[in-house]
């Protein structure tokens, strides 16, 4: 669904006259190649170096939201340091306790995925007639491909693929160690308090500086966390209604849908997308019935559309908005560039860019792209 983001500042908007000026006169093709490279450059450094990038701008985007509460504990008297080991124990914690509660159910779904697949194949096997044909006819093709290169002794090259266990011991491997390093730079910077803030105020040079990087760094903090406290309470509101939809449409682990969907929900339009589709899948797996089978994913549906374009824009307000057209490129772009948990910060990461936008002159231009309204100006 659709996520606004970034909160409005009172600063003067680039009219169409000054977008004009921005085109006018000659162009300096020196200057267009060196964009062009120094873009190319930083995308080839997002995409290699994000095995390095992907924990630290999510430990970034989390003492966002958990700054405040190390703040507050630090007015109760309680050392930042503690105040952030607490933090952290208390995130580890109720992490655990949610992967355990819903192991058990995952598991047995695993477990019976291979039959699921081919019962649900069965189910579907007249729209997948086409499909096998086509198949068979490329295998024949392969076949006759073979013998050929038999007869004339030509040697054939078989590219050894990785099996799935050691696809998934692999992913399982980096993402212990990505969490890892996430956890350990989190508390370091809840830890750290305002230090690097203190630091970045005493080497700007003016006094103008200073204070619009102290606006800067607190409008950030301020809207990503309200951001993602609301997403957050709003999410565990949507899989709380799916679970309890699902009890009473007689799905098998309703509770294990209901974490589904709250957590895919933090990707904008595909993640309520996917959740739809494999919560068909398993409804086809579960019914026989064509109107059973319907229930759960329309259900499912009814609820993003109802939390998307009622409950999300009346828990943030007017204090978050974004294009969503750029909202649905940015994800695409992180999607890609980190897989899924880029898609996750693809949201976070519009909003603090909107920000900086509305707070520098030069960059107004591409914070009137990314915003969503924009007042009509006279030619």
């Amino acid at each position: 669904m659709a996520r606004p983001e970034a909160s409005p500042v009172h600063t003067s908007r680039p009219g169409l006259p000054e977008f004009r000026d921005i085109f006018h006169g000659p162009i300096d093709i020196r200057s267009v190649s060196i964009t062009g490279i120094f873009l190319l450059s930083l995308l080839y450094s997002l995409y290699f170096a994000r095995d390095f990038l992907l924990p630290v701008i999510l430990a970034f985007v989390l003492s966002f939201l958990l700054s405040p509460a190390v703040r507050w504990m630090a007015r109760l008297r309680i050392p930042q340091m503690i105040g952030a080991g607490i933090i952290i124990v208390g995130l580890l914690g109720v992490s655990a306790y949610g992967i355990y509660r819903l192991s058990g159910p995952a598991q047995e779904w695993l477990q019976k995925a291979p039959t699921s697949f081919n019962a649900v194949r069965r189910k579907l096997q007249s729209l997948l007639e086409p499909v096998q044909k086509a198949q068979q006819t490329t295998a024949q093709i392969e076949k006759m491909a073979v013998l050929g290169n038999k007869e004339k002794n030509v040697t054939t090259v078989e590219i050894k693929k990785p099996s799935l266990g050691e696809f998934f011991f692999t992913g399982t491997q980096n993402f212990l160690i990505a969490a890892g390093v996430t956890i350990v730079l989190l508390y370091f910077l809840l830890a750290s308090g305002d230090l690097f803030l203190l630091k970045l105020v005493k080497v700007l040079p003016t006094l103008e500086d200073k204070k619009r990087a102290v606006e800067i760094c607190r409008e950030v903090e301020r809207n990503i966390s309200v951001y993602l406290w609301t997403i957050t309470l709003v999410n565990s509101g949507l899989g709380l209604a799916l679970a309890i939809a699902m009890h009473f449409l007689g799905m098998p682990n309703p509770a294990l849908w209901g974490a589904m969907a709250a957590l895919f929900n933090y990707v904008p339009y595909l993640g309520a997308a996917t959740g739809i589709i494999s919560l068909g899948l398993a409804s086809a797996l579960t019914f026989n019935d064509p109107m059973k089978i319907f229930l759960p994913p329309a259900t499912y549906f009814l609820l993003s559309v109802v939390e998307g374009n009622f409950i999300m824009p009346l828990a943030l307000g007017r204090s978050l908005a974004l294009n969503p057209v750029i909202i649905f490129i940015w994800l695409i772009f992180w999607g890609w560039v980190w897989g899924v948990p880029g898609a996750v910060l693809a949201v976070p990461l519009l909003a603090i860019l909107k920000i900086i936008c509305d707070h520098l002159q030069p960059l107004s231009a591409l914070g009137e792209f990314l915003g969503k309204e924009s007042k009509p100006a006279s030619l």
